[in-house]
């Protein structure tokens, strides 16, 4: 199975920004988890990050062509705000989950807010960077329901 996580903004500096949020363990950590369970599910799983909404949502349009078969996706602070990025997602139809490292519910106002999640099939968050392996877990089990 051919996937892809996209991570938004900042996500780059994870280790770096706000250890008490987002956790200790560094942005090639999560690489490093990610490409473990691409090898465990058998699936070759590509990451792409970017800090610009363009480059995400240019991103989400390229994997309609190039065989993808899920998305995982943390649009970071787009999530509260990108109907772009939303309307991006709404427009591929394979299985998509937003992924969130922190409890979005229990954060500012703001960030309790998604306008990316109507465009995907769930959303998981506040399970640190264990919440990507249940993304991937849940986008497999998506597209196998889906044939």
């Amino acid at each position: 199975m051919k996937l892809l996580v996209i991570n938004g903004p900042n996500l780059n500096f994870l280790g770096i920004r706000e250890k008490e949020v987002y956790g200790t363990q560094d942005y090639d950590y999560l690489l490093q988890l990610i490409a473990k369970k691409g090898a465990e599910t058998g699936s070759k799983i590509e990451v792409f990050q970017s800090n610009h909404e363009g480059a995400i949502i240019d991103r989400i349009q390229d994997a309609y062509y190039d065989g993808t078969e899920g998305i995982i996706i943390n649009p970071g602070a787009y999530t509260h705000y990108s109907y772009a990025i939303h309307d991006a997602l709404a427009s591929v139809s394979m299985p998509k989950v937003e992924i969130h490292i922190s409890d979005i519910t229990a954060r500012e106002e703001f960030r309790r807010v998604s306008v990316t999640r109507p465009a995907c099939d769930d959303q998981i968050y506040g399970k640190g960077l264990e919440g990507y392996l249940l993304a991937i877990d849940k986008v497999i089990e998506l597209a196998a329901e889906r044939g």
